[in-house]
């Protein structure tokens, strides 16, 4: 279900929840018509199929309800990190791919070291706005960036290692 563009959501909730934003609410009404108001006077008729229409538009559409359909009868599965192959249970790999499970380890690991470094560089950004390197940042500007930027990764963060922690004490 698409957010409505009149209702509201907290930006830290449609990171967490992976709420879908309705990018042609925004494109139409947001940056359109403004733009057809600027270039009106030059354009004249031309200026509002500017971004509306044409063969530089490209228009895509995208399935993302959560639920509904057939969607409430289906039932999450994990994959195997190597080959995306549906698994039964929650570890980290198939058979066929068990003996690379050691490169696909580290190559989830190195993708949460690069996350934690990006958060670490945005966790700094924040105390230097902050004023102090020593304290913890509380922030409430939330018209920043980089604060959602952060959270997005804090998010991802999380995400990535959950999906480690599917490998368990595998023994390699």
């Amino acid at each position: 279900m698409l957010m409505s563009p009149f209702e509201a959501e907290d930006p830290i909730y449609v990171l967490e929840n992976s709420v879908p934003i309705d990018t042609m609410y925004y494109l139409e009404n947001q940056l359109a018509k403004p733009l057809s108001r600027i270039f009106e006077p030059i354009l004249g008729d031309k200026a509002e199929s500017l971004l509306t229409k044409g063969d530089h538009t490209r228009v895509t559409t995208k399935s993302v309800s959560k639920v509904g359909g057939l969607t409430a009868f289906t039932k999450k599965s994990f994959t195997c990190l190597g080959c995306k192959a549906v698994l039964k249970g929650k570890e980290a790999t198939c058979q066929h791919c068990f003996p690379k499970a050691s490169e696909i380890y580290q190559r989830e690991i190195y993708g949460l070291t690069a996350l934690e470094t990006k958060y670490g560089r945005l966790w700094t950004e924040c105390q230097r706005c902050s004023g102090s390197l020593l304290e913890e940042v509380l922030c409430t500007a939330r018209d920043c960036p980089i604060f959602y930027m952060r959270e997005k990764v804090r998010f991802d963060v999380k995400e990535q290692t959950e999906l480690i922690e599917r490998f368990g004490k595998a023994a390699w």
